[in-house]
């Protein structure tokens, strides 16, 4: 896809959303089913289910996907499209790049091991590999923007509001 494919693409949606603001605001959803047999929760995809476990530094068995492993993943996939689009919209030629996305988690808070050791990821490291010729100046606003835009990067950058309930399910 080139600039002009990409503006043509994304002009009535940018109208449609000055227009009315609200019309830009969509719910994502995701949804997901205990397992009957395993600690394990079977999350639809939306093009099939990922079956999600203890990582094995928690007792796993490793077969299942770690929710960690996921979210590290889920930053990949946003930060590598949100990269594309904005190399496509700077006209910046992309002969190759890889994205790579590392965390650290002290398995001692998961498990209740240590009061004082936080449960989550204490750091998470993006890294972009680029084949390209373009100037620094460039790259460097193709950074910028990337971070800007990509919705993975800026949600655990700028913590949303989050709230959890538990609902009983009638008998």
């Amino acid at each position: 896809m080139d600039v002009d494919s990409l503006r043509a693409l994304q002009a009535p949606l940018k109208d449609a959303y000055r227009a009315d603001p609200q019309a830009g605001i969509v719910t994502l959803k995701a949804r997901g089913t205990l397992d009957d047999a395993h600690i394990a929760c079977k999350v639809e995809t939306g093009r099939a289910i990922a079956m999600a476990g203890l990582h094995p530094a928690t007792g796993g068995s490793g077969a299942e996907l770690c929710s960690g492993d996921m979210l590290l993943e889920a930053l990949v996939a946003c930060a590598g499209v949100t990269l594309k689009a904005v190399a496509t919209a700077l006209e910046i030629d992309l002969r190759a790049a890889t994205v790579r996305a590392e965390g650290e988690l002290d398995f001692r808070g998961t498990l209740g091991v240590a009061k004082d050791a936080p449960v989550g990821f204490s750091a998470i490291r993006l890294d972009f590999d680029v084949d390209t010729d373009a100037p620094q100046e460039k790259l460097d606003t193709l950074l910028r923007l990337t971070e800007r835009y990509c919705v993975v990067f800026q949600t655990l950058n700028v913590k949303p509001a989050l709230s959890a309930s538990l609902n009983v399910l009638p008998a």
